[in-house]
């Protein structure tokens, strides 16, 4: 793993968090399809890292399963959490300024977004 997919990995973890924070999604829905789809990772490998990265205390036993068949890849899990930790606070910050339909909106695109593109990916 190079300095650029470094970067790029916590890049990740941020927008995941900001999701997260400002409409209350971010680990699997977002963090698998761009392992999958951007950095090439199969898809039980995309899920054992997310699950890593978000171990405690929701997915201990299931990232724990992933490990042992060898599909975390923990550097990985590991940047991608210190971006999400950040960027779940600025989009919290914003969410909280923002209107109740305003946020139904956004979670809709962006489930409608991420939809498709597993829908039609290759």
């Amino acid at each position: 793993m190079g300095a650029g997919n470094a970067f790029l990995y916590i890049l990740t973890g941020l927008a995941a968090g900001l999701l997260s924070g400002l409409i209350g999604i971010g680990g699997g829905i977002i963090i698998i399809p761009i392992l999958v789809i951007f950095f090439g990772l199969s898809q039980k490998m995309a899920q054992g890292t997310t699950l890593a990265l978000m171990v405690p205390p929701i997915g201990i036993l299931a990232a724990w399963t992933y490990y042992k068949e060898g599909f975390v890849n923990l550097p990985i899990a590991a940047l991608i959490c210190a971006g999400f930790v950040f960027g779940g606070l600025i989009g919290a910050k914003f969410a909280v300024n923002l209107s109740n339909q305003t946020l139904e909106r956004i979670f809709g695109i962006a489930l409608l977004i991420i939809s498709l593109k597993m829908i039609f990916a290759k």
